[in-house]
């Protein structure tokens, strides 16, 4: 195997431009006497080798690294045999010959054997992408063979952003390291991948729950802010309105930081406290006295209701195949679209019977309903988190402290880089990549109008049409009516194109065949606020106005739909990061769009008012949706060759760190300490 001395690893990251590439002149490790040198020096494998070719099912990869040991894997019994904890002893593991040094050495480089497979591996994946890049210029010039070797790369088959380069967790290991604890099989019953269809949709209705829960309390005192600003002695309707869309500001600023923490301690336990976190905030929104006081609550209100935005999405990519997401994204996608107007309905009738407090009282009741339900059907379902459990769990039953998972001895990033990338990601992701800002923009202008819709009803139908707040509240009905409709025609429609486009496509599927339907947005999102705002301008009958308000909910639907999963199936991979990007930028309008609206509706009229964001959503909805469908292939693999090369760098970075760790404890012949990571780290740097 190639390795890097610890004084070249700075070679890998001299400049952002400095790419990784395929270790020479492989020295992989030495040991105490000759038979150790030889039999650890045998795994040598060859240069540019994909990951298809690095699988355990490959006799000559696998009888290579077992040399390595001086027992095969047949002797590590599975948790469920774990009743007989001797099995799990260093000397059954290894052998009865070995004694306490040579047990260690082994370990250390069975490690690093294990190390420097994943480091060639990201090297060989960043020259290819290079070499890809070269070739979009000149096509003729890499044969069909090359190209299809190529389709197998790392980065094509691994399909959760932080995962190792490695399929299924690391199970193509275990002939190798005696101690290292994965999933019992390709089939293990306790990856979430493999639970049954009962159990993931169990746990897909209650993220889908908690994601309904916190679009469902960002807009529950829209029909209450008059009389919340009048108890308040608030006369500015601009705080007014502040008062509604400071919630969602916290969906923008807060799901960076909680990314990294479902990473370290399991989407669970992140999602189950900021239920209650959520909860604790709407009960200081229900006794808030002043202006101020509801301001702050709301704010951090809607930072507890951030981690299901964010963290939901992760939850169906840890339990789906990318082939099983497109029904559970689309449920999981009504808690956005249907939350707001769901509630602003319930909150109308509740105003005109009750006091505006019984708005947040009623939230409350609902929060705590979720989350106890919640706290007890949902389970863990992020993979490195659970195989850690498991680890912990046979190291204390079994008394062997040396029981490790891939993600415990393979992961050198250090807590401050996992926000770091986190943070910047998604921004860079905005900013860089021509599909998820374009796309991005267009999703970012309907939400946005979506909110101004949502706060201008109570002015519509009250001032304009003389409804009382119960009517109301009653007339958010036309948005759901939108909404069930556009659910129903697109889920159809859509599945009928996609299949239509890969038949045609010789059955070869495109990201791209998702997102013809988006031109529907493009048309009916405009349409619907231009029908909306004359409608209510020139005082026509109510219906007409409704009808307007449903065929803007119509068309929001496709948006959600076909850009959430164009963004999954354009880079499965950095999906999460890509879906953060866009709700960020959504996040921001949603805030924005509302505090301006009211001055501007006083200024134009509600006609030329709703214009405005109609002639905006009709430039950002047609063209760029359509150069995408019909050129957009070639951006988007330019584009997601960058990212790839990025998060390559990224990997080879912290490789390149626990190698320093394993070659500087295989020469004092200590076991490698996980909190070593971060000195190395900090010393490096």
């Amino acid at each position: 195997m190639s390795t890097i001395n610890s004084s070249s690893d700075s070679s890998y990251y001299e400049a952002n431009s400095s790419p990784p590439s395929p270790p020479q002149n492989p020295q992989p490790f030495t040991g105490h006497n000759n038979q150790s040198k030889e039999s650890v020096e045998t795994f040598k494998p060859q240069r540019r080798r994909s990951i298809s070719s690095l699988d355990p099912n490959d006799k000559s990869f696998v009888s290579s690294l077992k040399k390595t040991i001086s027992h095969s894997s047949s002797n590590r019994p599975s948790e469920e045999n774990s009743t007989n904890y001797k099995d799990y002893s260093a000397k059954n593991l290894y052998g009865e010959d070995l004694d306490a040094n040579e047990i260690e050495l082994k370990r250390t480089q069975t490690k690093a054997t294990i190390i420097n497979t994943l480091e060639e591996r990201v090297a060989n994946e960043y020259q290819d992408s290079k070499e890809q890049d070269i070739e979009a210029y000149q096509p003729d010039t890499t044969n069909q063979e090359q190209r299809s070797h190529r389709s197998k790369s790392i980065y094509s088959q691994v399909d959760r952003e932080e995962a190792l380069p490695t399929l299924n967790d690391g199970v193509e290991f275990q002939e190798i390291d005696p101690e290292l604890v994965t999933w019992d099989g390709d089939d293990d019953p306790q990856n979430p991948r493999n639970w049954s269809s009962q159990k993931k949709w169990i746990s897909i209705a209650v993220v889908s729950f908690y994601t309904l829960l916190s679009p469902f309390a960002s807009t529950m005192l829209s029909p209450a802010v008059s009389s919340i600003s009048q108890e308040f002695g608030n006369t500015n309707e601009t705080i007014s309105a502040l008062m509604v869309s400071i919630f969602i500001l916290a969906w923008a600023l807060i799901p960076p930081f909680v990314a990294p923490l479902s990473e370290m301690y399991g989407r669970k336990i992140v999602l189950d406290v900021s239920i209650w976190v959520l909860m604790a905030f709407n009960i200081g929104c229900a006794v808030s006295q002043t202006t101020t006081q509801m301001i702050v609550c709301r704010f951090f209100a809607g930072v507890g209701g951030a981690a299901s935005i964010v963290i939901g999405a992760g939850t169906i990519s840890d339990t789906m195949d990318v082939q099983e997401r497109g029904l559970a994204m689309s449920i999981y996608s009504l808690g956005p679209t249907m939350g707001p107007c769901m509630s602003a309905l319930i909150a109308g009738y509740i105003v005109e019977y009750a006091s505006w407090r019984w708005c947040f009282w009623v939230l409350v009741i609902f929060n705590g309903v979720i989350g106890v339900l919640g706290n007890i059907f949902l389970r863990e379902t992020y993979a490195p988190v659970l195989l850690k459990r498991k680890a912990s769990k046979l190291r204390k039953l079994t008394g062997n402290e040396n029981l490790h998972s891939l993600y415990e001895i393979a992961t050198g990033e250090t807590t401050f880089d996992k926000f770091y990338v986190n943070l910047s990601r998604p921004i860079l992701l905005l900013c860089t990549h021509p599909m998820v800002f374009g796309l991005g923009i267009f999703m970012a202008i309907g939400y946005g109008c979506l909110y101004i819709l949502i706060v201008t009803f109570p002015a519509v139908w009250g001032q304009i049409y003389g409804f009382n707040k119960g009517s109301t509240g009653l007339m958010y009905l036309t948005f759901l009516i939108g909404y069930l409709i556009g659910i129903i025609f697109f889920n159809q429609s859509a599945k009928y194109v996609l299949n239509k486009l890969i038949a045609k496509n010789n059955g070869v599927a495109k990201p791209e065949f998702r997102l013809p339907l988006l031109l529907f947005s493009g048309v009916t999102l405009p349409m619907g606020l231009f029908w909306y705002g004359w409608g209510a301008e020139h005082q026509l009958h109510y219906m007409f106005t409704a009808v307007g308000a449903s065929i803007f909910a119509f068309g929001v639907i496709a948006i959600f739909y076909c850009i959430q999963n164009y963004l999954i199936d354009m880079n499965p991979r950095f999906a999460a990061s890509s879906i953060a990007a866009a709700s960020i930028f959504r996040s921001f309008l949603g805030f924005a769009f509302p505090l301006f609206a009211p001055e501007m509706f006083r200024s134009l009229g509600y006609g030329w008012g709703c214009s405005v964001f109609g002639f905006i959503a009709l430039a950002t909805g047609i063209p760029f949706p359509l150069f995408v469908i019909l050129y957009g292939e070639k951006l988007r693999i330019w584009a997601n060759k960058r990212i790839e090369r990025s998060q390559a760098k990224r990997d080879a970075k912290n490789l390149a760190r626990l190698k320093k760790i394993q070659e500087r404890q295989l020469n004092e012949k200590k076991p490698v300490n996980e909190k070593e990571v971060g000195n190395v780290s900090s010393q490096s740097s």
